[in-house]
């Protein structure tokens, strides 16, 4: 460990208990998307915490959207020189399977609660990492810019999104980083996102009158197939991007993800309506797979006689930067001075935000202490000293990006 990575950690152990009872806290927010709940009390217990850590902390208010509650977005600075360097995080988090979950659990050296991976320990990881950075004089003629936004699980559209309208995203930053729960392998790349919504019109018609009646369900079956058999065809598409060996290496693909139509058993159903969600590797026209399915879909119902809408819900990139990029190389590097092993550059199978700051130019990359196969699920938990660790990481790249 060279003499740099050793002071920050030097700087990091003493609050070690701080950064604990911060996750706990915001555990305890039940910051749920969907629906979107209490977004605005979270971004409060952020607010307060950079507040204490002089962050420089600033709320911006959005527009009501759909369900969210209080949609906001929380920034932060460390440092005041010219040179820029993104931290960026969520502390929205997925449904719990057990309101239990808010109530966080230390056991074992871990912390245990919705959120803790995915990735409200990463946010304490990042507001620590900052504030280390700046305190032990790391930042140079350079400075963090922290973005913590509120809907990152449903779509990322109306914070990230926002940030990019508003021309909050400096193009000419050196990097991003964000601390979703890589398992300390560099996500350098992720698939871009596709979401479909098909409707099917029929007429409905009784039991006894069925000859009547156009059966909407019928022909929802007849325009599935089709999408069913692409689904096939692009998960046999792998990508050249190296991946975690337990994920598929081709695109994917649900069909009837969510599903339904009719108004009772003994009525011929008049609308009927199936979903479809895809996950596209980068190396797929994204926009020529749209056109391509879509037309799949018209020419189906064309054939089946069939009237059906499809609604576009999702549509987003994906982002790749050259793990050979001098600041992808860099964030191995501290990673690997850390942690005592060099971290594997790895394609995440989701979608991430580092899209949005990629989409400009800037080098980004996800890079987080949690485990993406515990995240969403009961159990979801941080270790502790990973967590401390992974903050370390972050202001020795600071410090090599930006002094």
């Amino acid at each position: 460990m060279t003499d740099h990575a050793a002071a920050v950690r030097a700087w990091l152990e003493p609050r070690a208990e701080e950064m604990a009872e911060l996750l706990v806290r915001l555990v305890a927010v039940d910051s749920e998307n969907p629906p979107g709940r209490a977004l605005g009390r979270c971004a409060q217990v952020v607010r307060e915490a950079m507040e204490k850590l002089d962050l420089a902390p600033e709320v911006l208010e959005l527009p009501p959207s759909g369900d969210l509650e209080e949609p906001c977005v929380v920034r932060g600075t460390a440092g005041t020189g010219d040179r820029l360097l993104y931290f960026h995080g969520h502390f929205d988090v997925v449904p719990a399977q057990d309101r239990a979950q808010f109530t966080a659990q230390r056991r074992d050296g871990r912390i245990i609660g919705r959120g803790a991976a995915d990735m409200k320990g990463g946010i304490v990881s990042m507001l620590y990492g900052a504030a280390a950075a700046r305190d032990l004089g790391l930042l140079g003629d350079g400075r963090i810019v922290l973005n913590l936004v509120c809907d990152e699980e449903t779509g990322s559209v109306v914070g990230a999104g926002h940030l990019r309208e508003a021309g909050l995203i400096d193009a000419n930053a050196v990097a991003m980083v964000t601390a979703e729960p890589s398992g300390g392998a560099i996500w350098h790349a992720a698939r871009g996102a596709l979401s479909l919504r098909v409707d099917v019109r029929g007429r409905e018609a009784h039991v006894g009158q069925a000859d009547r009646g156009i059966n909407a369900f019928r022909h929802l079956m007849d325009v599935a197939r089709p999408v069913e058999a692409y689904a096939e065809e692009m998960a046999a598409r792998h990508t050249s991007f190296p991946m975690n060996e337990a994920d598929a290496p081709g695109t994917m693909l649900v069909v009837g993800g969510l599903f339904g139509g009719g108004s009772n058993f003994n009525v011929v159903p008049g609308s009927a309506y199936f979903t479809v969600d895809a996950r596209y590797n980068p190396e797929e026209d994204l926009d020529g797979e749209l056109k391509r399915l879509t037309a799949l879909i018209d020419d189906a119902a064309a054939d089946a006689g069939a009237n059906v809408s499809t609604e576009v819900t999702q549509l987003q990139p994906a982002a790749a930067t050259d793990e050979a990029h001098p600041a992808a190389q860099t964030l191995a590097r501290c990673a690997g001075e850390v942690e005592g092993t060099p971290p594997r550059f790895e394609m995440c199978s989701g979608v991430l935000e580092i899209r949005w700051y990629a989409q400009l130019g800037i080098p980004a990359f996800a890079y987080g202490a949690g485990r993406l196969d515990v995240s969403h699920g009961p159990d979801e938990y941080i270790d502790e000293a990973a967590m401390r660790r992974c903050a370390a990481v972050y202001a020795r790249y600071a410090q090599e990006m930006l002094a």
